[in-house]
């Protein structure tokens, strides 16, 4: 058995890349047009300027598998800093301690801990072989020197 989950892990991974970037689209996409959520109500200029590009062009990027490891390492950092600024400091500054554990409905980080292991582990795992990185490599290696 061990020896079948081994040679199904590229695959697997390329399939964690695609689900993962999709989830994470969303979160762009609403605050970009509203869809599939309306954006809210106010936001930051600079989400516009960083958070925008980087959840929309970042996870189209990893979707499709072409500059998978830069992109995954933005957004993986995105989402460090965005528990680090925002949830961490409203869960503490409502709950005291308790509030810096990421289930504390104050501090709500859960998904921006777990987005920012997902791609951090992309970043070091690769794409996989079902992205365009995979087929550019390929290309690359069968071309004449």
């Amino acid at each position: 058995m061990n020896d079948t989950l081994r040679e199904w892990e590229p695959q697997i991974r390329s399939i964690l890349r695609i689900v993962v970037a999709l989830c994470y689209l969303q979160s762009g996409l609403s605050k970009l047009i509203g869809f599939p959520v309306p954006s809210p109500a106010s936001m930051p200029t600079f989400y516009w300027f960083i958070n925008i590009p980087l959840e929309t062009v970042g996870s189209l990027l990893v979707l499709i598998g072409l500059y998978t490891r830069p992109a995954a390492l933005l957004i993986s950092g995105e989402m460090a800093v965005a528990f680090f600024i925002r949830h961490l400091p409203n869960g503490f500054a409502k709950a005291g301690i308790m509030g810096m554990f990421p289930l504390n409905p104050n501090n709500g980080g859960t998904l921006p801990i777990l987005y920012s292991f997902v791609f951090l582990y992309i970043f070091f795992a690769g794409p996989g072989p079902w992205s365009l990185d995979a087929q550019r490599e390929q290309t690359t290696r069968r071309a004449p020197a």
